[in-house]
């Protein structure tokens, strides 16, 4: 059982990763921040998907994948957007690497846990709508934060704006 907490131990470093490294920032914000502002996002969709389209979303559960939608950045780091998707291959390997990522944090779990954790880096059957509003909320994430950092006169974040208003 000695060595059975280092996963709780790595997902406690999400703080430590910060997001929009390529960009000076009014206000940091860091994975753990954004995954919460995420996992707040993606509950509120879902939500709304049940109450006013008839859906049959789990918000829990929608909100659960959302705080772990971006753990592997733990092992990974924060790959700037630009970097990430700037073609298919490195997104394909980009992808890759997140899957190592989340393999190597579910083996730093007991045993008896591993399969509760499973959903949370490998996209199960079934969750793939909940997915999309997690991705739908992450956008939505950036984009408040996009607005928040032009409403304090950072220019930097303008073309950024831009980009995160035409992706939703």
């Amino acid at each position: 059982m000695q060595n059975n907490f280092n996963f709780f131990a790595m997902v406690n470093r999400m703080k430590y990763i910060d997001r929009w490294v390529l960009m000076p920032n009014s206000h940091k914000e860091n994975i753990a921040e954004h995954s919460h502002n995420v996992a707040v996002i993606s509950h509120a969709l879902a939500l709304i998907g049940n109450k006013e389209f008839g859906k049959n979303y789990n918000a829990e559960r929608t909100a659960v994948l959302a705080l772990y939608h971006d753990t592997t950045e733990v092992i990974t780091g924060d790959m700037p957007t630009p970097v990430k998707y700037y073609n298919d291959d490195i997104k394909n390997v980009y992808k890759n690497i997140e899957r190592v990522a989340g393999q190597r944090l579910l083996n730093m779990l007991p045993d008896d846990y591993k399969a509760d954790y499973v959903p949370m880096f490998e996209k199960q059957e079934g969750d793939e709508d909940l997915w999309k509003l997690v991705k739908a909320a992450d956008k939505i994430s950036a984009l408040i934060k996009c607005i928040e950092e032009s409403r304090t006169g950072n220019k930097e974040f303008d073309i950024a704006l831009k980009s995160q208003e035409k992706k939703i």
